[in-house]
């Protein structure tokens, strides 16, 4: 199953599917075998990049809309 990546409103972002996750160095995280995982977008988690649940005891708000990109532009 390819992966469904959701935008969880005044929450993270939600991973579901076959995936990988990756440092900068390239390393993969170890993720034990989940399936589903969630990636912190308040900048508060303890545990990052993965969500701890700290956007909710600390009032965090984002909500994003899908919407259609402009295309790319060319490099030259």
């Amino acid at each position: 199953m390819a992966a469904k990546v959701t935008i969880v409103n005044n929450g993270p972002i939600r991973i579901e599917g076959e995936f990988t996750i990756q440092d900068a160095e390239g390393n993969s995280y170890g993720l034990g075998g989940r399936a589903v995982i969630s990636l912190c977008r308040c900048g508060l988690a303890e545990n990052k990049p993965f969500c701890d649940g700290a956007h909710g005891k600390n009032g965090f708000f984002s909500e994003c809309k899908a919407r259609e990109l402009p295309p790319p532009k060319l490099k030259i």
